[in-house]
């Protein structure tokens, strides 16, 4: 007989490497995907992928991606994550990708009951509605409390391995964790940014204020600390050395990018040339301030704007009288 295969969506979470590892123990095939965007944490899955020691799949959706976080279907959860549309779109994409790898079913790590919001009865309905797999769609964390699949039904999974874990305890999770070898545990957080409120807060005023978002766009959201002056200017301030680095990598002949003497902070004021002197004085002004001379009457600041390079002098700003508050 053909041996069955599954394709898993691992995220690297807890949850979805103990529903993987069901499965590889019921000798399946699994076929590990996972979906990459600015927001996911791409190191957790990869560990995941070595402790199951199965291929690694990783497949870019931003592009895509960013029309559901525009205007999602079911909303946004408690920050920007728009949790069910992102659950059924993943699924959506997996079932796209049954064929390419001969696979029968699809396998995911959601747990009945475990986020009020997304694993729901009705959201994990929803979820198998609107991707399209009502009946190949497995949670086997939680599958004998819900209706059997067809891959159970037709013998490929025996229902009996499978969990019926239930809720926000992590206590059965965590035991089966430690009988099967998992020395290093994710935490339930920091899978997503997009349930982070600091990097909603940010994300939410880039929608706002751009229309046309790219991926480096969405890639600078990590890094420094975030000014909006304007409509049309936001400044990015270097916090430490790496930023700076990571700052001038990002940073392309379409942003205005200043310096002040050393030690300083890389200020970039993304997709936009500032020809303007007034506006060139204020930000320099925040330049100063988060450097080391702001205690100084005058501070030199070099400007990149585009190609050419000028040089300006700002009076900085001090604690008591700077005017702006971060993103």
């Amino acid at each position: 007989m053909k041996k069955a295969r599954a394709i898993s969506l691992i995220s690297g979470g807890l949850d979805s490497i103990l529903a993987t590892w069901l499965i590889l123990q019921q000798n399946i095939d699994v076929i590990g995907i996972t979906f990459s965007t600015p927001f996911f944490n791409l190191e957790r899955a990869k560990r995941a992928y070595e402790f199951l020691n199965i291929p690694l799949h990783i497949v870019d959706i931003t592009e895509e991606y960013m029309d559901i976080l525009k205007n999602p279907r079911f909303g946004y959860g408690k920050n920007m994550n728009p949790c069910i549309d992102c659950h059924a779109f993943m699924v959506k994409k997996a079932k796209e990708l049954l064929k390419e790898f001969n696979a029968e079913f699809i396998i995911t790590g959601e747990v009945l009951g475990e986020r009020p919001m997304s694993q729901n009865k009705q959201s994990l309905k929803l979820v198998e509605k609107y991707s399209g797999t009502e009946d190949i769609l497995l949670r086997p964390l939680s599958a004998k409390l819900l209706p059997p699949t067809k891959p159970e039904r037709e013998g490929l999974v025996d229902r009996e391995k499978l969990l019926d874990i239930k809720g926000r305890s992590r206590k059965v999770q965590l035991e089966l964790a430690k009988k099967i070898g998992l020395k290093e545990i994710p935490t339930p957080a920091g899978g997503c940014l997009l349930t982070e409120p600091n990097f909603s807060r940010r994300l939410k005023d880039l929608l706002e204020h751009n229309k046309n978002i790219n991926r480096r766009d969405l890639e600078l959201l990590k890094i420094g600390r975030h000014f909006r002056l304007d409509n049309n200017t936001k400044v990015i301030v270097g916090r430490n050395k790496e930023e700076n680095e990571e700052l001038m990598y990002l940073a392309t002949e379409e942003d205005t990018i200043l310096k002040a003497e050393e030690p300083s902070p890389i200020v970039i004021v993304p997709n936009k040339i500032v020809e303007n002197e007034k506006e060139l004085q204020e930000i320099g002004k925040i330049t100063a301030y988060y450097s080391d001379h702001k205690e100084e009457p005058r501070v030199k600041v070099k400007v990149k704007l585009g190609n050419r390079e000028k040089e300006i002098e700002v009076v900085p700003y001090n604690k008591e009288n700077f005017p702006y508050k971060p993103i």
